[in-house]
C-alpha cells in the first residue's frame, strides 16, 4: 500500500514538473512567432496593462475564459499557472480583486522589499515602489531580490528589474524619491487601495501615515525589526495597541501631538524587546563622532541598529499577507493583543460559577474550564467588555479593567457554553439579565448583530 502510494505520489510530482517545462516551452516557441500574433488571439490582457507585456503569451491555447474586470480574466495558461494556489486559496473572484489592486510601498529595504515581492508573485496588478536609497553591500543579509551586482543601483529599480522577471504582466512604477510633503501628492496620487509604510525614519513615518489618514486611504505600517530574533512573538495590531518598541511609541507620541491621531492605523511589531540598541557613530578614522555631522538628508538615522535578516523579511511576509487577504475580501481574525495571565482567567472562572450561584441556585451548568475561559476573554472578547470593543486599555489599563468584568449568558434560556458567555462589567451585566433578547435586538440592533456574530464564530471554532 505504501508503495503504490509513493508511485502515485512520484508520478504526480513528474505530471506537474512536465506540465510546468511544457509551458515553459510553449512560451518559448510563441516567443519565436509573436510576429504572427493576431489581436484576437491576444487572450490575456491585464487590467493595468492595455496590451500584454509581450505578444508571446499570446498564442498558448486558453482554457480559463472566466471575465474579470473590465474583460479582463485569467486566460493565459502561464498566468493561470502562476496563480493556481491563490486562486484554489482566494476563489478566483477574489483573486480577480487581488489583481486589480494598486497598492503603493514606501521605502525598500529588508521589510518593504520583501512585502513588494510578496505582492507581486500574488499578483497584484499594480505596484508603486518608492525609496531614494541604493543596494548597499550591507543590505544583501536582508532584501529580498538585490545581488552583488546591484550594488549601487537604487533600490526602487532594483526591484523593478527583478521583478520583470517574476511575474512580468504587473505595472511596476518604481520612483527613486524621498516621500516629503513636496512628493505626497505625486506619491499617493491616483488613490491606491493599500499603502505600506516600511520606513525606519521616525519624521517621514510619522508624515506618511499622517497622509494617508488625511487622505482616506488603507495603510500598514512596520515598527521597528532591528534587534530582534524571535519570530513567534510578531503581531498585528492597532497602533495603540503595539508595545516594547521604542519607535512605535515614539510614532504614537507624535501622531497624537502633532495630528491628533490616536488609533485606527494598522501596525506589524514585535513583543520581543530590543536585543541592542543603535551602535555608536565612527568616522572615517574609526574614532566616535556625531552622527547628525554626516546625515546626508536631515533627520535620518546614520547610526546602526544591528539586523538578523530573517525578522525584517517576516515583517514584509506578514505586512504582504495582510494586503493580500484584505484585498480579497477574506476575513482574518487577528490574534487579540491582550496581555493577561493564568490568575486573571481563573478569576473570571470563579466569578461566572458565583454568578451562575446567585441567578440560577447552581453552578452546576457551567462546563467550560480556565483554558475555554482564557479563549472566551482572549480571542471573542479581546480582554474589553462587548459593549465597550473600542476601549483603549491596554496593558497595564487592562489589567486595571479586569477588577470590573465578569462572564454571564447572552440568553439565559441558554446554558453557559463558550458560545452563550459574554463578558461584561459588573453593572452591565446586571442590567443585560434583567433585560430581554428581544428587547435588546429591538433597541440596539447594530450591538445584538455584533455579538451574535462573535458568538457564532465561537460555535464554528469549537462545534462544527
Amino acid at each position: 500500500m505504501k508503495r503504490s502510494s509513493l508511485v502515485l505520489l512520484s508520478a504526480g510530482v513528474v505530471a506537474g514538473s512536465l506540465l510546468s517545462i511544457s509551458l515553459l516551452k510553449l512560451l518559448e516557441l510563441s516567443s519565436s512567432s509573436s510576429s504572427k500574433t493576431s489581436s484576437k488571439s491576444r487572450k490575456w490582457v491585464l487590467f493595468w496593462r492595455k496590451e500584454p507585456p509581450s505578444k508571446s503569451a499570446s498564442e498558448i491555447a486558453s482554457h480559463f475564459p472566466i471575465k474579470g474586470y473590465g474583460g479582463v480574466g485569467f486566460e493565459d495558461e502561464i498566468i493561470e499557472e502562476h496563480l493556481t494556489r491563490n486562486i484554489q486559496f482566494l476563489g478566483l473572484e477574489s483573486q480577480l480583486q487581488v489583481h486589480k489592486a494598486f497598492v503603493v510601498v514606501i521605502g525598500l529595504g529588508g521589510v518593504g522589499s520583501h512585502a513588494a515581492a510578496m505582492l507581486l508573485r500574488s499578483g497584484v496588478g499594480k505596484l508603486r515602489v518608492v525609496d531614494f536609497d541604493q543596494v548597499s553591500l550591507s543590505s544583501l543579509n536582508r532584501h529580498a531580490v538585490a545581488t552583488r551586482a546591484d550594488v549601487g543601483l537604487p533600490k526602487a529599480l532594483c526591484l523593478k528589474e527583478h521583478f520583470a522577471r517574476i511575474f512580468p504582466e504587473c505595472v511596476v512604477d518604481a520612483r527613486v524619491q524621498m516621500f516629503d510633503p513636496r512628493s505626497e501628492a505625486e506619491l499617493l496620487g491616483d488613490t491606491p487601495d493599500f499603502v505600506l509604510d516600511c520606513i525606519d525614519n521616525i519624521d517621514t513615518k510619522v508624515f506618511l501615515l499622517a497622509s494617508c489618514v488625511r487622505r482616506g486611504l488603507k495603510v500598514i505600517s512596520a515598527t521597528g525589526a532591528g534587534a530582534r530574533a524571535d519570530p513567534t512573538r510578531i503581531r498585528v495590531a492597532d497602533l495603540r495597541e503595539s508595545s516594547n518598541d521604542p519607535l512605535s511609541r515614539s510614532v504614537r507620541y507624535r501622531l497624537r501631538r502633532e495630528y491628533g491621531i490616536e488609533s485606527g492605523i494598522t501596525v506589524v511589531f514585535s513583543l520581543e524587546r530590543p536585543k541592542s540598541k543603535l551602535l555608536p557613530f565612527k568616522g572615517p578614522e574609526g574614532e566616535e563622532s556625531n552622527p547628525s555631522d554626516y546625515q546626508v538628508v536631515p533627520g535620518f538615522r546614520v547610526r546602526i541598529i544591528p539586523v538578523l535578516g530573517t525578522i525584517p523579511a517576516i515583517f514584509g511576509q506578514v505586512m504582504a499577507s495582510y494586503v493580500i487577504t484584505n484585498l480579497a475580501g477574506m476575513q482574518v481574525d487577528l490574534e487579540p493583543i491582550v496581555r493577561l495571565d493564568v490568575e486573571h482567567y481563573g478569576m473570571l472562572h470563579q466569578r461566572l460559577i458565583e454568578r451562575e450561584e446567585l441567578l440560577f441556585g447552581t453552578s452546576e451548568a457551567v462546563e467550560v474550564d480556565k483554558e475555554e475561559v482564557a479563549y472566551i476573554v482572549r480571542d471573542l472578547w479581546r480582554g474589553r467588555s462587548a459593549r465597550n470593543q473600542d476601549s483603549r486599555d491596554v496593558g497595564r489599563g487592562m489589567w486595571n479593567s479586569m477588577k470590573n468584568l465578569t462572564l454571564t449568558r447572552w440568553d439565559l434560556t441558554r446554558p453557559p457554553t463558550i458560545s452563550n458567555l459574554v463578558l461584561l462589567t459588573f453593572s452591565e451585566a446586571e442590567k443585560h439579565e434583567e433585560t430581554p433578547l428581544e428587547e435588546i435586538k429591538d433597541r440596539e440592533p447594530a450591538y445584538f448583530a455584533t455579538v451574535t456574530a462573535i458568538l457564532a464564530r465561537a460555535e464554528r471554532d469549537f462545534f462544527t
